[in-house]
């Protein structure tokens, strides 16, 4: 990889050594990969879906080009992975004069935004990406009839050649209405989780669409997964194997919390979609630590207090680049408390701002690692989110729990289908009959404040 992993700070406070690994568990995790690859249980190291969907891409780049805007259903990490590469390379769409392609990400159950986005998004110049791994996601799917039945409203007839449909390629329902309708569909590769698919078409489709490179973002995601893919026995040498090695040791040390701290600003997003990637994989049977996204400068003036001087049950992944932009130069004079600044660039404040951080979190016994990207561009970003792709895939090897399902997730959509009185879900309506059944214990604020 071009960029660097820095492991100065990441035996530190309350993480006092690395442990030791036995060559027999080295080579049982080594043929674990071995064994899974070739079952095809790992297609976000395989890759093996590459090509497939590199051609898809190259056909509906015409498509794509013919529209202003593409408003995306999906949610979770249907959405999270497509808004981390908008904001961090395409965030024209955030200021002012944007004359460029636009994404709208709907992924909440928000009647406002709705019925705004849909009053004033031209439907003859927008492109629906419904996303859906399993084809049958409550809330994508409730908003995508809405916005199905706004555009043939608008539209007409030839509404279908407005929608992109991408879903598991096993039958499901989001499938069935695409081939029942003749919408394009695209697959998702059936063993990659929606918290994965970053990689495959849920996150570039949206990239193509606004002209990203993300030919150059997946080879950065090749960079990493390919040494593995080609060569499981090499487990034990590769950077994510020993990241795992240090999370585990924190988890074990009583850090609790697992800060991703992005010094590189145009990539706070993927802070967010770190923390599902992690929260879902591994919060499991009572294991796990809270993963706790921040943005430097901005946090630095929010939670790093809590950082610096709180429990200390934290360890921090901390993202940094020697090589942003410089920006704008400081002209003098300036007041004479700041003429320091006379002749430096608005790029040096934040170098200064993040070794600052960097320092103090050392200071206060925060285990700290750093990843220090080569280029803050879409080949360091692939690198990055490659590297916590099998970073969390091994943590929860170690921690003996299965880092691709969630179970826990199911109860509250099963809930919420039987609440709105869907068939089946027997033992879900008597859970909820008992629920609502609970006298609660309620104060007015109204009467609380007259007393």
């Amino acid at each position: 990889m071009s960029s660097k992993l820095i492991w100065t700070g990441a035996v530190n406070g309350t993480l006092r050594a690395m442990p030791a690994e036995s060559p027999d568990a080295i080579t049982a995790a080594a043929q674990r990969l071995r064994t899974e690859l070739e079952k095809g249980a790992l297609p976000m190291i395989s890759l093996d879906f590459l090509d497939e969907m590199s051609f898809a891409l190259e056909r509906l780049s015409h498509r794509l080009r013919r529209y202003r805007h593409l408003l995306l259903l999906g949610i979770g990490g249907s959405a999270l992975g497509p808004r981390a590469l908008q904001k961090a390379f395409a965030p024209g769409q955030d200021g002012p004069g944007h004359a460029g392609p636009s994404l709208w990400i709907m992924d909440n159950i928000n009647t406002e935004q709705l019925e705004s986005w849909l009053s004033r998004l031209p439907a003859q110049d927008t492109l629906v990406l419904c996303i859906s791994k399993s084809g049958g996601t409550i809330e994508t799917m409730a908003q995508f009839f809405l916005v199905r039945d706004w555009l043939k409203r608008e539209v007409g007839a030839g509404y279908a050649s407005q929608i992109i449909a991408i879903s598991d390629p096993q039958p499901n329902l989001l499938r069935q209405e695409a081939e029942k309708n003749d919408y394009l569909a695209l697959p998702v590769p059936r063993a990659l989780g929606g918290r994965y698919s970053v990689i495959s078409a849920v996150g570039m489709v949206p990239a193509a669409f606004l002209g990203l490179d993300w030919r150059e973002f997946l080879q950065g995601v090749q960079s990493v997964m390919e040494p593995l893919a080609n060569a499981p026995d090499n487990l034990a040498a590769h950077p994510a194997w020993r990241l795992s090695l240090w999370t585990k040791a924190l988890m074990d040390a009583g850090c609790s919390q697992l800060i991703f701290f992005s010094y590189i600003p145009a990539w706070s997003s993927i802070g967010d979609w770190f923390a599902q990637l992690w929260a879902e994989s591994l919060g499991k049977e009572g294991k796990g630590s809270m993963p706790l996204p921040a943005t430097g400068v901005t946090d630095q003036h929010s939670l790093l207090q809590m950082f610096l001087d709180g429990p200390k049950d934290k360890g921090c992944l901390f993202i940094s680049s020697s090589k942003l932009p410089c920006g704008p130069a400081f002209h003098a004079p300036l007041p004479s408390a700041f003429s320091f600044l006379e002749h430096q660039r608005l790029g040096d404040l934040l170098q200064a701002e993040a070794l600052g951080t960097a320092m103090a979190l050392e200071s206060a016994g925060v285990p700290l690692l750093r990843f220090e990207a080569e280029r803050a561009n879409e080949y360091g970003a692939g690198e990055l989110m490659a590297l916590c792709m099998l970073m969390t895939l091994f943590t929860g090897w170690r921690m003996g729990i299965n880092p691709l399902d969630q179970p826990a997730v199911e109860l509250g959509k099963r809930l919420a289908k039987a609440r709105l009185g869907a068939p089946g879900f027997k033992e879900e309506k008597e859970a909820l009959e008992r629920f609502l059944g609970k006298k609660d214990d309620i104060v007015e604020l109204e009467k609380w404040r007259k007393k």
